[in-house]
């Protein structure tokens, strides 16, 4: 694959199902227990391939660029909750996962968790460690230099969700694109009710026109650190 503007021109040259199906089987040689691996992070930095994301971030890759940027509340469960070899796990092994994961910060972390929970599950810790808090980073960085910054949560759950998944990955995907039909029989839907399709409505048009005017209508921007303004949806 040749480097610089050559590489993105080939990529894209390249048919969807042939980078599907190359994402697929780096995905089955990378993924261990808990890990979203290989991660998809926003390109920024230019044309080519995409630079490290904090690299890019510090150097001004969104600088006088508005961003909406935000999380479910759940992310992780999609990760955890049908391996068994998480479900069983106790303390000990818990923190050899999150060892793995995360490295020598893990138990300091597991302990910071314990502190705030009765049951600080991993796909709790992941959520947090592997989503929530580098998009927070990623919103407080940029609403520190003054650019037009909005940060969402997004909390649905299926009123029946027997495998505990609550609001996880990808579950506002069908709220946002309005295409419940397609997701029929999901677990991380259920039987979407009127009120679901009601907040599938407010979401699309909260991101939709940010998309058209940079900014949306009754949402206060972002300011560092202020949880409050993190709007949530569900």
């Amino acid at each position: 694959m040749p480097g610089g503007a050559d590489a993105a021109t080939a990529l894209r040259a390249l048919p969807v199902e042939r980078l599907l199906s190359a994402y697929g089987q780096l995905a089955g040689q990378l993924a261990r227990p808990g890990n979203a691996a290989p991660p998809m992070h926003p390109v920024l930095g230019g044309p080519g391939l995409p630079r490290d994301l904090h690299g890019a971030l510090a150097d001004g890759g969104l600088e006088g660029k508005p961003l909406l940027i935000g999380t479910t509340r759940d992310e992780a469960t999609a990760f955890t909750a049908f391996d068994p070899h998480i479900q069983n796990l106790g303390v000990d092994g818990a923190l050899d996962l999150l060892a793995a994961q995360l490295g020598e910060p893990a138990h300091e972390l597991y302990a910071r968790y314990a502190a705030r929970f009765e049951e600080p599950t991993a796909a709790r810790v992941f959520t947090d460690d592997l989503f929530r808090a580098d998009s927070l980073r990623i919103a407080d960085h940029h609403a520190a230099g003054g650019n037009a910054t909005y940060v969402y949560e997004f909390d649905y759950r299926p009123a029946e969700d027997p495998y505990g998944l609550g609001a996880t990955h990808c579950g506002e995907l069908p709220f946002l694109f309005g295409t419940f039909d397609a997701f029929a029989g999901s677990p991380m839907l259920g039987r979407p009710t009127v009120a679901a399709r009601a907040l599938g409505h407010t979401f699309a048009t909260a991101a939709a026109e940010f998309v058209a005017r940079g900014s949306v209508h009754g949402w206060l921007p972002y300011t560092p650190g202020t949880a409050a303004r993190v709007r949530h949806f569900g």
